[in-house]
């Protein structure tokens, strides 16, 4: 069964069409009636979606009436979005009051007098098709469901990290495997390196229990170093050395390799590395997740390994009998599912809150129930507990366990129907951004930046509120998507978010995706006319797409490093093709230059460059994308210069930079009225950023690898908004420079400092802050000790302090902090003597905080 996401489009059109400026915009036209009728008509539309989404599975007729207006309301999209292109270029090129750009204006395109002619006729058409659509509707008995019951629920954040309470019936598994490492093996001859595996079905638990076993203390007590690494697809073993040492740089062995740019170190150096580390170091190494099935890139990968004292271990995780085989020095230990009692004890504990299920006995029958058909994996277990939390009526746990998808065809250990009923559970909006995660492959690694580019620029983020960010939007999406068990590994940077999902639920996405989103791979190279969503896995596909039948694309992605090497013929192509087009990510590709016909793309919300090392100048025809909203340039290390014009932009709210330019055209930047996120990394040559410069609408700040800088003021008058400062990696940065250690009386809530050899003290200006900054996190700097003023940081909640051996104490009046609840210390050795749980000498001067993390001296 297709998905649709109508409902959810249906919302949007309106939403955008009950606006006043599209209804003044409607009556210069001449077409106001039509659009009350358009109006009206969508509603009587949208009123039966629900229904007919639900009801069209087995309806070969409902499907094809909703296919029809999955293309009208495609094109309405469109035909409404051209109103606000034609406005916002109109803005641009009376704010640039050059007479020779008005008057071109008018014989272009955008003629006033052509554009509403043109505008008249395609409104009309739009409410005649959707009239028959919806005169159509009456043939298949569909019910008024108006609302979608499905909203976000507010869920607490949780963690990737395992905690053993959190681990329902494996603990007799544990232990096995426990064993199985602990013990010496004869068979492993004098090498003596044990190769473990465990193999299960996916969503079984394999990870969680490697996992389990990893984080015990036992475990840090018999090995000098532990490494994890996930495996998944690719067993490159280039790749695997530098995930390895990567790894290592975590770990106690690897003082060597701190600081190392691993990728641009050859096979040959990498393997000298790897094997120093390693030599004479008893490890233990999990491999998470292998599907390789070639012996000789594993026989390539274990010799290089064969180099660490005698006890050392390797444990395996995979689906497949036979890479266990392969691997194993001892026989597989396969892992069984679930028991009835421990399926239901897990069930119950992602179902209710602590306790809650005593009052509800009733559902927790019922969910014995559904527990039976989830055949003891945790993970479809786990998903469907989830998605029934807080949900208390009898009627929606009954609607679950009798719900016609188990009754579906499936394969042998197919899980799917347990994931697709979670899915169901989702908000419509939800529903269509999880979708998009198919564009990319298994066990990719996600930011919350990169979502809220994709689905923001798609119009997938509607605000509640007129004060609310994208990315409050994007950060309640992935909450709930994290509390139903669909996020995994989630890592919090800050200001964002980085995160994987499982490869099951990648194949949901896949499954609710497959109509709107389209992989071109060796194995699917023609595109559909009803693709949306493209994303591209190789280059050697590039000349053979020419069987692309979508004239309306929205979306264009290289998810994969490496694609977008060749083919520049292939990139005009589908640049002059794609006219609708709302996102374009050539994220690691290779493309030396871009077509100047990329200023046609109207409707182009973001262009992701990053990472691409070759591309040298950008047409400065880019700037004509006034409603571009993302512009990321970030890792283009070869970028001679910015494109002219950037003040056009005058949509851009976030923009990233990387260039060779000593200095940037601030002026412009200045000007971009709507600028709210600025990134600026790896800018070699800049000595100087903002000198008297007022950015009044930007809100988050980053400076990173700009090794000329000297110097960053800030101040309330020129970054009113300011809430977010990042600073990493700027050698000569000096920070209190420009301030004269003044009050800079800004409104920040976040502040990050980290590898700043100029910073021994904390600057001054941070104080004013006070009373709004409440998480600082200080890394890798000279710090020798943290001012007395510290302590009037009324409401901060998060200190974190890592690798700053010279700082030997906190302030002295730490205590009077009076809402710090989260405190880390890191790699600072006699920081961490002295505040060490239970046992250092100032323990009892942080004890009361809530959340205390500190590192081993």
């Amino acid at each position: 069964m297709a998905e649709t996401f109508l409902f959810s489009v249906s919302e949007l059109l309106i939403t955008k069409l009950a606006s006043i400026a599209y209804e003044e915009a409607f009556r210069v036209l001449g077409v106001y009636d039509d659009l009350q009728e358009i109006k009206q008509t969508l509603s009587f539309i949208k009123a039966v979606l629900l229904d007919a989404e639900q009801k069209q599975e087995h309806n070969n007729e409902l499907q094809e009436w909703l296919r029809q207006i999955k293309h009208i309301f495609s094109e309405a999209e469109d035909v409404l979005d051209e109103f606000e292109c034609e406005e916002l270029r109109k803005e641009a090129v009376n704010a640039s009051g050059s007479t020779r750009t008005k008057v071109g204006s008018f014989f272009t395109h955008s003629n006033p007098l052509v554009f509403r002619h043109r505008m008249a006729r395609q409104i009309k058409e739009i409410k005649k098709r959707l009239g028959k659509i919806a005169a159509d509707r009456q043939k298949f008995g569909l019910e008024i469901i108006d609302v979608d019951k499905n909203v976000l629920q507010k869920r607490e954040m949780t963690h990737s990290h395992v905690i053993s309470s959190d681990v329902i019936g494996r603990k007799d598994d544990k232990e096995n495997i426990m064993q199985l490492l602990l013990q010496h093996h004869p068979n492993d001859g004098d090498k003596g390196l044990s190769v473990i595996p465990v193999v299960g079905i996916g969503g079984l638990g394999k990870t969680t229990l490697a996992k389990f076993v990893f984080n015990d203390k036992r475990i840090d007590e018999s090995f000098s170093s532990k490494l994890w690494v996930c495996v998944s697809d690719d067993f490159d073993i280039k790749q695997l050395m530098i995930k390895i040492l990567h790894s290592a740089t975590c770990s106690t062995i690897a003082p060597t390799t701190v600081g190392l740019n691993y990728r641009s170190l050859d096979v040959e150096q990498l393997q000298c590395h790897l094997r120093n580390n390693l030599e004479s170091q008893k490890f233990l190494l999990v491999l998470d997740d292998v599907w390789n099935e070639d012996r000789v890139k594993w026989l390539e990968l274990r010799n290089l390994l064969q180099v660490g004292a005698e006890g050392s271990k390797i444990l395996v995780t995979t689906r497949s009998r036979s890479i266990a085989s392969m691997m194993g020095t001892i026989p597989s230990y396969n892992l069984q599912g679930l028991s009835q009692e421990d399926s239901l004890s897990l069930f119950v504990k992602w179902a209710f809150k602590e306790g809650e299920e005593k009052n509800y006995l009733n559902l927790v029958e019922i969910g014995k129930e559904i527990v039976k058909k989830c055949g003891g994996v945790p993970l479809a277990v786990r998903t469907l507990g989830s998605s029934l939390f807080s949900k208390l009526e009898t009627n929606v746990w009954e609607s679950v366990r009798d719900s016609e998808i188990w009754n579906l065809p499936q394969k042998k250990d197919d899980f799917l129907p347990a994931l697709k009923l979670s899915y169901d559970q989702m908000s419509s909006h939800l529903r269509q951004c999880f979708a998009l995660f198919s564009l990319y492959p298994k066990d990719y690694q996600f930011s919350s930046f990169e979502v809220t580019c994709l689905w923001g620029a798609l119009g997938l983020l509607p605000l509640a509120r007129t004060n609310q960010a994208l990315e409050d939007v994007t950060n309640q999406y992935l909450d709930e998507l994290l509390s139903r068990s669909f996020l995994q590994d989630v890592v919090n940077y800050g200001t964002r978010y980085g995160f994987k999902i499982h490869d099951l639920v990648h194949d949901l996405a896949l499954y609710v995706g497959k109509d709107e989103c389209s992989q071109v791979n060796s194995d699917n190279q023609s595109i559909s006319e009803n693709t949306r969503h493209l994303s591209f896995f190789e280059n050697d596909l590039h000349g053979q797409s020419s069987t692309q039948k979508s004239t309306r694309l929205r979306t264009i992605l290289f998810p994969v490093k490496g694609v977008g090497a060749k083919g520049q013929a292939f990139l005009d192509r589908w640049v002059s093709r794609s006219k609708f087009l709302r996102v374009l990510g050539l994220g690691y590709s290779e493309y030396e230059t871009l077509p100047r016909s990329i200023g046609k793309l109207r409707h182009l919300r973001c262009l992701s460059l990053q990472n691409n090392k070759k591309i040298k100048k950008l047409p400065d025809s880019i700037c004509k994308l006034h409603t571009l909203q993302v512009l990321s340039l970030d890792g283009c290390t070869e970028l001679e210069m910015l494109p002219k014009g950037l003040k056009n932009l005058i949509s851009l709210r976030h923009l990233d930079i990387t260039t060779k330019q000593a200095v940037l055209p601030e002026d412009e930047i200045a000007n971009l009225s709507s600028l709210q996120i600025l990134r600026i990394n790896i800018c070699q040559n800049i000595l100087s950023l903002f000198q008297g410069k007022k950015l009044s609408t930007l809100k988050g700040l980053s400076v990173s690898c700009c090794g000329s800088l000297q110097s960053l003021p800030l101040d309330a008058e020129h970054f009113p908004q300011l809430e977010t400062l990042e600073v990493h990696h700027c050698e000569n940065l000096i920070l209190s420079k420009g301030h004269e250690d003044q009050n800079s009386n800004l409104k920040l809530r976040l502040i990050t400092f980290s590898s700043l050899p100029q910073m021994v003290m904390l600057p001054y200006w941070v104080v004013g802050s006070a009373n709004t900054l409440q998480s600082l996190i200080i890394a890798n700097c000279e710090l020798i000790a943290l001012p007395n003023w510290l302590s009037t940081l009324n409401i901060l909640k998060t200190l974190i302090i890592m690798y700053c051996p010279r700082l030997v104490s906190l302030l002295e009046a730490i205590h009077t902090l009076p809402a710090l609840e989260h405190l880390k210390i890191h790699g600072c050795p006699e920081l961490c003597r002295k505040y060490k749980p239970q046992v250092g000498e100032y323990w009892s001067k942080i004890s009361h905080i809530k959340h205390i993390d500190i590192g081993e001296p």
